[in-house]
């Protein structure tokens, strides 16, 4: 299955050990999106369209009630390069 530039831009940052977090209003829906480096940088070309995307492909997951980070899916969808860890 290929995926878009961007989707596979942030499942690099995921695989390095970034996460994605998640604000839910008061519906109990998801409110914003916001993506996070391993060092705590903020990442701005996540939107809610990108995170609803990688999230149908199963890429993203969230254990218990934590935020979002890459699955072993997202890691087979990831083409390789030699800055992941």
């Amino acid at each position: 299955m290929d995926i878009s530039r961007t989707e596979q831009r942030i499942l690099h940052l995921l695989a390095q050990g970034g996460r994605i977090e998640i604000e839910k209003n008061d519906k109990k829906r998801i409110a914003s999106v916001k993506c996070l480096t391993r060092d705590g940088w903020h990442y701005p070309d996540v939107d809610l369209d990108l995170f609803r995307k990688l999230k149908r492909k199963k890429a993203v997951s969230s254990s218990g009630g934590g935020p979002y980070r890459i699955t072993r899916r997202g890691l087979a969808l990831v083409r390789s390069e030699l800055d992941n860890r």
